[in-house]
């Protein structure tokens, strides 16, 4: 564990809450970003908008993507209670906040095949949606874990739906995916990843590569 902080601690999710995201393998927390919040979280995502030479791997085509990691919004979001709950209850141990970057489908794009994050991968990830969002302007479409077969049937999607302020925490090695853009409206979403604090060295040697420039040094311990 990092000795540079005190440890922060995380409050449990609430019971019911626990029970759907162990089953599901993803939570939908519904106006978890405050109000008050989103006009600042989307000046972020705008500001942050740059030209392709900004990243130091290329980003995918059909989507619009923001460097936001140091805004002091978007920080304090990833650190809301109920997101770091949600992230405890599926690592069970000590974990840090491993990067945060914007993204946005762009006018039809933003389809992505049903996939993994990483197969057997100890990791979170988690959506913060800045605009509404459903099946016209891209919103996830997510397998519940209890109906995943193993390969990727998009029979089994659900695709998510509602609005500005919701964040999805999902674990990663749950099948997800974009949907298309069709009808060019705003999607513009945080995607934030939490990872267990023994992967730190490894997410510390490809900082450059992910373009992590804030301070992950926090300890976040359920």
């Amino acid at each position: 564990m990092s000795d540079l902080l005190t440890p922060t601690e995380v409050d449990p999710l609430e019971a019911e809450q626990a029970a759907a995201l162990d089953r599901d393998g993803y939570l939908l927390l519904r106006g978890a970003a405050p109000e008050a919040w989103r006009d600042a979280l989307r000046a972020a995502f705008d500001a942050g908008v740059g030209t392709k030479d900004q990243w130091a791997t290329p980003r995918g085509a059909g989507w619009r993507h923001a460097l936001v990691d140091l805004d002091p919004t978007v920080q304090r979001t990833c650190r809301l209670p109920s997101l770091l709950a949600a992230g405890g209850q599926m690592l069970g141990g000590p974990f840090f906040l491993s990067q945060v970057e914007g993204r946005e489908p762009l006018p039809d794009g933003g389809h992505q095949p049903l996939h993994r994050d990483g197969a057997g991968l100890n990791a979170v990830a988690a959506l913060v949606f800045l605009d509404p969002y459903g099946p016209d302007n891209g919103a996830t479409r997510v397998v519940p874990r209890h109906l995943d077969r193993g390969e990727p049937d998009e029979t089994l999607s659900l695709i998510l739906a509602g609005e500005a302020g919701d964040i999805l925490v999902f674990d990663a090695d749950l099948l997800h995916g974009a949907t298309c853009n069709r009808s060019g409206a705003r999607r513009r979403s945080l995607l934030l990843n939490f990872m267990p604090e023994h992967n730190r060295a490894g997410e510390d040697a490809c900082r450059a590569v992910r373009n992590v420039r804030m301070d992950t040094s926090e300890v976040f311990v359920p």
